[in-house]
């Protein structure tokens, strides 16, 4: 008795010209995946380095007019900004003019404004926007999640209750019903002069 030929099943590891890419890429693993390769260009885009200046976008904002800076207030020491990629409507950064990358490198006179300039975008932002809590944060180098390493800036984020739905997973969006311009206006209206 003679075999039929029969065309032998693809396996991961071989491919037949002409055959479909969900033919070949491995055995099905049950996971669903968000692929998000626009954000390759964050992770291995150029970073500040150490050095002041040098493409830091905490050290540019300060020689900006406050308007095109998203400059909220200037102090002694340090300042508060909008942050261009807010997580919320007035998601504010509190960071010192001086190029350093660790809140352990501030000065007495830096750490006392840096908590006060903290305490005030809190209240600030109360009175602008009545959040129900706040998120406040500083992540401390590269693998601690820092964007800029190089220059120490702390998070200050409005949380509302029901803030966060399915878009920033899904649609790859976040609604931000307020332009930065007008959060901007709405928190120097705000803020203590």
């Amino acid at each position: 008795m003679v075999a039929e030929d029969k065309p032998e099943e693809p396996t991961a590891g071989s491919v037949s010209p002409g055959e479909p890419a969900e033919d070949f890429v491995g055995v099905p693993d049950g996971f669903q995946r968000l692929w998000t390769p626009h954000r390759m260009a964050y992770i291995t885009g150029d970073r500040p380095s150490r050095d002041a200046g040098s493409g830091c976008p905490f050290c540019a904002a300060p020689d900006k007019d406050d308007a095109d800076g998203l400059i909220v207030h200037r102090g002694e020491t340090c300042y508060v900004v909008l942050n261009l990629f807010p997580y919320n409507p007035g998601h504010l950064l509190i960071c010192p003019y001086r190029h350093v990358p660790l809140y352990t490198d501030l000065t007495a006179e830096e750490t006392v404004e840096f908590a006060t300039l903290t305490q005030t975008a809190m209240s600030t932002l109360t009175r602008a926007s009545a959040p129900e809590g706040f998120n406040l944060g500083m992540n401390q180098g590269h693998v601690a999640g820092a964007g800029v390493a190089a220059h120490l800036h702390q998070h200050v984020v409005p949380r509302w209750g029901g803030d966060m739905n399915f878009l920033p997973v899904i649609g790859q969006t976040k609604a931000l019903p307020i332009l930065l311009e007008d959060t901007r206006q709405a928190l120097l209206a705000q803020w203590p002069a």
